[in-house]
């Protein structure tokens, strides 16, 4: 979202951008996506929410992303829903195929499969292939992000972000293919009974409303797993557009945060990466003072 992003603003502004794409597709894992791009209602539930994230870069986030969702309709983005479903948040949801295709005809059409190389602005999708490796995790990402833009602004003298132990991830019932990234996450941890492979308790509160916390503590465990027992009662339970015992037959069928503008909670990366992809590209472009 980010690189591309920044691509359609650039060539709006009159460059003519060049976007290098380490995998075999244009999208990244926003191709992998729900597509709803989204923001908390106001800055202090934003706070509230991630404490430990950069308020500036928030506030970037809640005063600019509804004028860039305007801009993405505008590009042709289709538009699914205007509302996200859940009364915390405001926001759409694109059609994430459609969304891909509407910024590479605004932007420029990616050279695939093209190693790194130097670059105005980095926007590589993280690390979460490396990460699911190195922990033994499923992975729910794109297979290409090893954080390559990563090391290579640590090389020329950036800094880490806070909340560099924490990640964005979803409770999965086995290993599964991209197109069930979606369908086959598994939010029903606020109903359920969350125990380790011995039976016993990991997790000693109430998971937050995006359950992204308890899926860290899941990750922690010996060999990064779970069990949900569910009782009849939470089987009719509502989350978001299904149930839980939906969500559990679709279980039997089958982490970017640049500024660390969420540290300490959960928000959408596609917003981020929208606002702050455009914002890089108006920069890369500013005369020098």
């Amino acid at each position: 979202m980010a690189g591309l992003a920044a691509a359609a603003r650039a060539r709006e502004l009159g460059a003519e951008p060049v976007v290098l794409e380490k995998g075999g597709r244009a999208g990244g894992s926003m191709l992998l996506s729900s597509g709803v791009v989204w923001r908390h209602r106001t800055l202090a539930e934003f706070r509230a929410e991630c404490p430990g994230g950069e308020p500036a870069l928030q506030q970037r986030i809640v005063d600019e992303l509804d004028g860039a969702l305007d801009w993405l309709e505008q590009l042709g983005a289709p538009v699914l829903a205007r509302s996200t479903g859940n009364e915390r948040t405001v926001g759409r949801r694109f059609d994430p195929r459609g969304l891909t295709e509407a910024l590479v005809r605004a932007g420029a059409e990616p050279r695939l499969r093209t190693p790194f190389a130097e670059a105005q602005v980095l926007a590589t999708g993280g690390f979460g292939a490396r990460l699911a490796r190195e922990r033994g995790l499923l992975l729910r990402a794109n297979p290409w992000s090893e954080g390559d833009g990563l090391a290579y602004a640590l090389a020329r003298g950036a800094d880490l972000s806070p909340g560099m132990d924490e990640f964005y991830g979803r409770a999965l019932p086995a290993e599964v293919g991209e197109e069930q990234f979606v369908s086959a996450a598994q939010l029903y941890g606020a109903q359920a009974l969350v125990v380790d492979d011995r039976g016993r308790e990991f997790f000693p509160r109430e998971p937050s409303w995006s359950e992204t916390d308890l899926v860290q503590a899941i990750a922690r465990l010996p060999g990064g797993s779970a069990w949900y027992l569910v009782d009849t009662r939470a089987l009719r339970q509502p989350v978001r557009e299904r149930t839980v015992a939906e969500l559990v037959e679709e279980a039997r069928a089958a982490g970017a945060d640049a500024g660390g503008i969420f540290t300490g909670g959960y928000g959408s990366g596609l917003a981020a990466a929208l606002v702050i992809g455009r914002i890089a590209a108006e920069s890369a472009l500013r005369p020098a003072a």
